[in-house]
């Protein structure tokens, strides 16, 4: 059965990758949350989409303690999780400030997953193609997915993820299809996509039979998952 990721927690009522939108997700019933993490100047590892922060500038060039209240530490967003599947997406670009090529970030964001205890709850997911092969590194036990680009060829690509040692592709909704899924499924590749919010998209992607749809709008998703079953 297709998985309801909240995107960033519910955004649609709380602030995006919130504390109140994790426990908001579970509230709503979704099966999983998807979050962002950062490395700040100092080391912290907070969630937070965005490279920078209005008025205060890249996170990582800021000390943790110059951040929003708002903004929470990984270790506090995964708490806030409880028992959900979670997506912890690596902001980890080369065109961004702190981009790290090295295994420092990946092991840091690991070894905090870890030490919370939910490491079977977990799933890695980044846009960046080394940090993926970087986390797939770290053990047959981390589950990585590979974030997609807009346009990607999601059947062309899923050859090469599955050697990579990747267990998902992550592509944008309009690039998946039927047959893209049937291509991935067929290599044992699951097919996560984002960020499915229109109700004809959320009706597509379940009869094509995604294992994961990650939302805006996880009410609706699941009124539509319910509808088809």
């Amino acid at each position: 059965m297709t998985q309801i990721f909240a995107h960033r927690g519910v955004a649609t009522t709380q602030r995006e990758n919130t504390l109140a939108a994790f426990a908001e997700a579970i509230e709503a019933g979704a099966d999983g949350v998807e979050l962002d993490v950062r490395r700040t100047a100092d080391g912290a590892l907070v969630v937070h989409h965005d490279a920078s922060i209005a008025g205060l500038g890249p996170i990582a060039e800021l000390s943790v303690g110059l951040l929003p209240r708002h903004v929470p530490l990984l270790v506090e967003a995964l708490e806030a999780c409880g028992g959900l599947t979670i997506n912890v997406e690596l902001k980890n670009h080369p065109t961004e400030p702190g981009y790290d090529p090295t295994p420092s970030l990946v092991q840091a964001v690991h070894d905090e997953v870890v030490a919370a205890g939910v490491a079977s709850q977990v799933l890695y997911s980044s846009f960046d193609r080394p940090t993926c092969e970087l986390l797939v590194g770290l053990g047959a036990e981390v589950r990585v997915g590979w974030l997609l680009e807009v346009g990607a060829q999601v059947a062309n690509l899923a050859p090469d993820a599955a050697q990579d040692g990747f267990c998902a592709l992550h592509p944008f909704v309009l690039d998946v299809t039927s047959a893209s899924v049937e291509v991935a499924h067929g290599l044992q590749l699951a097919i996560n996509t984002w960020t499915v919010n229109a109700r004809h998209d959320l009706e597509a992607m379940v009869t094509a039979g995604v294992d994961v749809i990650i939302t805006d709008d996880v009410a609706l998703a699941l009124e539509v998952r319910s509808a088809a079953a």
